[in-house]
């Protein structure tokens, strides 16, 4: 009598099954997010992340975790342009970096048509300021900080007029920037920006999360569901407000 022995799939053999496709998602799920299931469903709110430092024209040693401004500036532009997206939520835990690049995500931020609020977790230092109040609505984490402090220059620096002129020009940039989206004033601003003893090797401040409120940095202590809870009430002030004010 002939017996039939099932046939052990090889190590190297592709999986072609309906089963097989599950297993290997699961797989590249768990590796890529530490998860076995991710949420299902399209959602009408888009969720930005700008962790470790904002990575400019230079690139960053691998070991650095880094948002490079190349990969925000389309999805951005995607937004904008998606009828189906109605809110951007940003969320913020960045050690600063490129001012110039940290400018360009700001500016963007800020001339967007649909609503947007950003939360900041953990630290939203240096560049990370002006990105912080570049939405509509700002909220930071009650342990959260952020760090003020003068604009540094990398590299060759040529010992000119010239150059402390252009350092002082970047500087008026990003002051001009934040206190024309927030509520902090210029005169304090650059109190916290150019204070003596706070910083053990540094000139600046580190802001805790109530007194960045108390200064008029950011709008509002809070954290996820918040920020959520915000941006979707002004998702549905626009929407009034485009169909004439019209509640059905």
């Amino acid at each position: 009598m002939t017996e039939f022995k099932q046939q052990e799939p090889q190590p190297n053999q592709p999986l072609t099954g309906p089963e097989d496709n599950k297993r290997s998602t699961v797989v590249d799920t768990i590796q890529q997010l530490g998860q076995t299931a991710t949420p299902a469903g399209e959602s009408n709110i888009f969720c930005m992340t700008i962790i470790g430092q904002v990575e400019g024209h230079l690139v960053l040693p691998p070991q650095n975790k880094t948002t490079k401004y190349e990969h925000l500036i389309p999805q951005l532009v995607a937004v904008e342009q998606n009828p189906k997206i109605e809110g951007i939520f940003i969320i913020l835990n960045t050690v600063g970096g490129d001012v110039e690049a940290g400018l360009a995500i700001a500016e963007m931020i800020a001339t967007l048509s649909k609503p947007t609020v950003t939360l900041v977790l953990g630290g939203g230092h240096s560049i990370g300021v002006p990105i912080a109040v570049s939405s509509n609505y700002s909220i930071i984490a009650e342990t959260a900080t952020m760090t003020i402090h003068p604009i540094r220059l990398n590299g060759l620096v040529i010992g000119v007029p010239q150059t402390f002129e252009y350092l002082d020009k970047m500087q008026e940039r990003v002051i001009r920037f934040i206190t024309s989206h927030s509520q902090v004033t210029e005169e304090k601003l650059k109190e916290l920006m150019f204070k003596t003893g706070e910083l053990t090797r540094d000139i600046g401040t580190t802001v805790i999360g109530v007194d960045a409120v108390k200064y008029g940095l950011i709008n509002a202590i809070g954290g996820v569901g918040d920020g959520i809870r915000e941006l979707n009430r002004r998702i549905e002030e626009k929407r009034n407000t485009n169909s004439g004010g019209l509640i059905q």
